[in-house]
């Protein structure tokens, strides 16, 4: 970073400090919001851009080698008139990442003249040209992208250091995107009765990444297709230099004929198991020294004094209405070998009992045992460390809901099965570039630790947080010789770890 721009970084934080810091405030007789007169006048030879974070996606795509990587992979058009296979891919991505939520608005990017001079383009495809692209992609074109993207995807993490390979943690679920059309080719009614598509999500849990996304008929099982796409990504972590890999999944991604396969190419595995009649039976059966009290660790660390607790408004009401209510007294954890009907093998199966406590209202109706199995062939870590490595899991839930919410790249824009596939792939390569960009953060030097607590930072931000803080910064856009110039015309608290991530990518990438 250069000197003139820590000057100025310095500056504006040392502004707004002076101006939030405490002060004993006197009474004031008018509204804090004072101000008058406001007027608007238009600006020819100064033009701003919302959005400035855009350029360093940019970027990054073109420094990571996203953009080769998709135009020799991609061959779906015949005459490049005017636009690239790249150029649509990106043209949606980018769309996300300026918080757009639909393929329309593409027009607003499209209209504003500043925003294509930002990223070097003329015109950029029409919301009628992009629903036609994602149109003419099929299956295979969708599996050649992806594995561009995963070529990229190599790149980016031989670039972090030796701890990152330790261990690959890859996780798979399917979640349903419900849609209203009505002549949507592929959609279906799923099993509580909502109509829609039914895709498959394997991501890597350490950076958050999305590995395979496959969309799928919206009554379609959620483990169909999984253990194929566990194997892709299992080969991939291994391409990329990944020393150990734990596959996890729920109840439905046990996949037991694949399991023999995975234990004898070293692959550890922790999935979630039915609650079958026979499983009940052993865990009802054992004695009750098999049993630990499992003890969860705070949800978080208390910086300051510890406070107390509010008062539960949701418990009250559930008492005072004499709503039948279930509560959680205790959790023991134990476990025994089992065999599924299709290994040739045992493996542990660590079994966690909770103890309930039915009531209605004030009164105790009856105490409740319920069982949750997980099957596992680590035979090394304690079984209440497994339970909670298999309850890590629940990040992937929030990731998805990024994925659907924040990113909104489930939301079936287009007609058919195939092309809201390709659609999806598209857009989640917003959430992609996110996670790209923390990685390439560099996190050595005199300040490395703190470094290294911004890139995590930066890795589990929500979308939407990224985006205020990363994109959602205004700026002017200066054309000049072959180059073009952001120039900053705000301040905000990200902004030093935005203008590093943007020297690292200037700078020649070590791979």
């Amino acid at each position: 970073m250069s000197s003139r721009i820590s000057k100025r970084e310095a500056r504006c934080k040392q502004r707004i400090r002076r101006r939030l810091r405490r002060r004993n405030w006197r009474a004031q007789s008018e509204p804090m919001f004072r101000g008058r007169n406001i007027q608007y006048e238009g600006s020819d030879r100064i033009r701003g851009l919302g959005t400035g974070g855009i350029g360093a996606m940019h970027l990054l795509a073109q420094r990571t080698g996203l953009t080769a990587a998709i135009d020799e992979s991609l061959q779906v058009l015949k005459i490049h008139q005017p636009y690239s296979e790249s150029d649509h891919v990106l043209n949606i991505a980018y769309n996300i990442l300026c918080g757009g939520k639909t393929l329309e608005d593409l027009e607003h990017l499209r209209q504003d003249e500043v925003y294509l001079d930002a990223l070097g383009a003329r015109v950029i495809p029409d919301p009628t040209t992009a629903g036609d692209f994602c149109r003419r992609l099929e299956e295979p074109h969708i599996e050649a992208l992806l594995a561009a993207i995963d070529r990229v995807r190599l790149g980016v993490w031989r670039r972090q250091p030796a701890e990152f390979f330790d261990e690959a943690i890859l996780e798979a679920d399917g979640t349903l995107a419900p849609t209203t059309g009505e002549c949507k080719e592929g959609m279906d009614i799923s099993h509580d009765g909502v109509w829609g598509y039914h895709p498959l999500v394997v991501t890597l849990a350490n950076t958050g990444e999305p590995l395979a996304l496959v969309n799928r008929s919206g009554n379609r099982p959620s483990h169909e297709g999984a253990a194929e796409r566990f194997d892709q990504a299992i080969a991939r972590c291994r391409e990329g230099g990944f020393e150990r890999i734990l596959l996890r999944g729920d109840t439905d991604f046990s996949s037991t004929r694949h399991l023999d396969r995975w234990d004898q190419a070293g692959v550890r595995f922790v999935f979630g198991m039915d609650a079958m009649p026979n499983l009940v039976k052993i865990a009802t059966a054992l004695s009750e020294r098999a049993w630990k009290r499992l003890q969860r660790p705070a949800k978080y660390e208390v910086q300051t004094q510890p406070r107390s607790r509010r008062e539960n408004i949701k418990e009250q009401v559930v008492v005072e209405r004499g709503f039948r209510n279930i509560r959680l007294d205790s959790e023991d954890v134990a476990e025994f070998e089992y065999r599924p009907g299709a290994c040739r093998r045992p493996y542990r199966m660590v079994v966690v009992r909770k103890n309930l406590s039915v009531e209605r209202g004030e009164w105790a109706l009856f105490d409740e045992i319920r069982y949750l199995f997980y099957l596992t062939n680590d035979v090394d870590t304690a079984a209440d460390e497994l339970v909670l490595l298999a309850n890590d899991r629940c990040a992937q839930e929030q990731l998805i809901d990024q994925l659907k919410n924040g990113v909104h790249a489930l939301r079936m824009p287009v007609n058919t099965l195939v092309s809201n596939w390709a659609y999806m792939v598209m857009a989640s390569l917003a959430w992609t570039l996110k996670a790209w960009f923390a990685l390439v953060l560099p996190e050595e030097g005199r300040w490395g630790e703190q470094y290294a607590a911004e890139k995590r930072a930066v890795l589990t931000m929500e979308f939407r947080t990224f985006q205020q803080a990363f994109i959602a910064m205004p700026c002017q856009i200066v054309r000049a010789g072959r180059r073009i110039v952001y120039r900053l015309l705000a301040w905000n608290p990200w902004q030093r770890v935005f203008l590093r991530g943007v020297e690292a990518l200037r700078s020649p990438l070590r791979c």
